[in-house]
């Protein structure tokens, strides 16, 4: 599979960024290189491997603690490790517009 410059426009579209034409034109390169990588991929035989085949008989348990109460950490404890704080609240920076 070859990516066309109008694949390229139309991710650029998707994900709000501007690329040159020389950006876009590596980028056409780079995802053919990968398309075709694993299109090569596709063309190995599996039919004989098995989902749980790597896994050894003694290794098929399961591996989950079982659920504890425990003593969370207070509101100052975690504050404290807070770059920024506004009274028993992390302060962030604004990201959404009225």
């Amino acid at each position: 599979m070859q990516f066309r410059k109008k694949d390229i426009e139309y991710i650029e579209k998707l994900t709000r960024i501007k690329l040159s034409e020389q950006e876009r034109g590596e980028l056409v390169l780079q995802l053919t290189k990968i398309l075709n990588y694993v299109n090569k991929l596709k063309e190995v035989n599996t039919d004989k491997i098995s989902y749980d085949g790597y896994l050894q008989e003694s290794s098929k348990k399961n591996v989950l603690r079982k659920d504890e109460v425990k003593q969370s950490l207070s509101n100052k404890e975690v504050l404290e490790n807070a770059p920024q704080k506004e009274g028993d609240f992390f302060k962030v920076a604004k990201i959404i517009d009225n």
